[in-house]
């Protein structure tokens, strides 16, 4: 491995540090994290989606947009591995995936938009009542 040099010494030791630095592929993956994310539909949509698991038909009308439109953006959700779905009878369920990425993503909009979980809130309530 070779080491890095930099043009100019700011005294800062980031040398060493250039060495193991992740490859500009690898944030490629946060890149299209947030480019997803870029809608606030779809993260209003996801969001919700981390909390429940609900039809086209009902998110449509939690969210106020057509089930055309709502489904665009669960197809973006899926294919990113975001959601998962299940089929029952003719009815398809949507749901936040059980990742890593999605739960990451899904606290970092929390925190973002100031939002309290409502798992969060249920859990602080019955605290509040013991």
């Amino acid at each position: 491995m070779t080491e890095t040099r930099l043009p100019h010494d700011h005294g800062q030791a980031l040398e060493r540090e250039l060495d193991h630095m992740p490859r500009t592929d690898d944030f490629q993956i946060a890149a299209d994290a947030f480019k997803l994310l870029s809608d606030g539909s779809r993260i209003r949509i996801f969001w919700l989606l981390c909390h429940c698991e609900e039809c086209v038909i009902n998110l449509s009308a939690m969210v106020q947009m057509s089930s055309p439109a709502v489904s665009h953006h669960l197809k973006q959700l899926k294919a990113s591995g975001l959601i998962v779905s299940r089929r029952e009878g003719k009815e398809v369920y949507y749901r936040a995936a059980d990742t890593e990425p999605a739960q990451l993503l899904h606290h970092m909009i929390e925190k973002m938009v100031k939002v309290i979980c409502p798992t969060e809130r249920l859990r602080g309530k019955a605290l509040d009542e013991t």
